[in-house]
């Protein structure tokens, strides 16, 4: 697979991962304080996710790239951490939760590999 297919691929993914939380909020009934806390975060960490990805595909330099993708995996990391606590304080707990906690853990996962790859790269370069 080229490159550009593959960040393609991610974007596309990243993207639909982020619809999928958003939907997944607009689903929960909102009747507590708390829940609408913790769904607000949610929805504002998995959306920076995608927002920095596409940013980072316009970076001028390597630098501006790999600070962009490592926004992202906190992003993403954050995102992990609010699904987690939404799951647990949710007593009816919805299906589509653990399969977001999946899909935010191989986005970090992605996110993650691209990082350490970038960081080999300058390694090398020096």
């Amino acid at each position: 697979m080229k490159n550009s297919e593959y960040r393609e691929k991610l974007i596309k993914r990243i993207y639909n991962f982020s619809l999928a939380v958003v939907l997944l909020v607009k689903e929960i009934m909102l009747k507590d304080y708390a829940t609408q806390v913790i769904a607000k975060q949610l929805i504002r960490s998995a959306t920076s996710i995608g927002a920095n990805v596409t940013e980072a595909q316009a970076s001028p330099t390597r630098k501006d790239f790999s600070n962009f993708i490592s926004h992202a995996l906190k992003s993403s990391n954050e995102t992990r951490y609010w699904i987690a606590l939404l799951r647990d304080s949710i007593p009816d707990n919805n299906r589509k939760i653990p399969n977001l906690l999946l899909e935010a853990q191989e986005i970090s996962k992605i996110l993650g590999s691209t990082i350490r790859s970038l960081r080999s790269r300058k390694s090398l370069i020096d």
